[in-house]
């Protein structure tokens, strides 16, 4: 049996959480569909958590990761900006670091 190192890595504001991997996942979702609605139902979450998540990281960010268009004739819709897109692949990459090292710290455990 070998052990594992596991952990989660947050992006922070002294107040509340920026982003972190579940809210990475659903910008992720809406870049793909084009809805929080639909973001929301591929993640199993309600919309109103969604769009409390994307009014959070909107509020916190110099400028909106998420930009939304209302409803009309032809149904409203949303798209990750292009500061969306690059907080996501800033986080992801960093991610990708922290996986790194977790992975280099439990090649030094002991074997059990």
């Amino acid at each position: 049996m070998s052990l594992h190192v596991n952990g989660r890595i947050w992006l922070e504001t002294d107040d509340e959480r920026f982003m972190g991997i579940g809210r990475i996942e659903l910008l992720e979702h809406i870049q793909r569909t084009g809805s929080i609605n639909q973001a929301a139902k591929a993640m199993s979450m309600s919309y109103k958590r969604a769009w409390e998540l994307v009014n959070s990281m909107n509020r916190q960010a110099a400028q909106p990761l998420v930009d939304t268009q209302t409803g009309g004739p032809h149904g409203g819709g949303a798209v990750v900006t292009p500061t969306g897109l690059t907080y996501v692949a800033h986080y992801k990459a960093l991610h990708q670091r922290f996986r790194e090292f977790l992975e280099q710290e439990a090649a030094q455990l002991p074997v059990l």
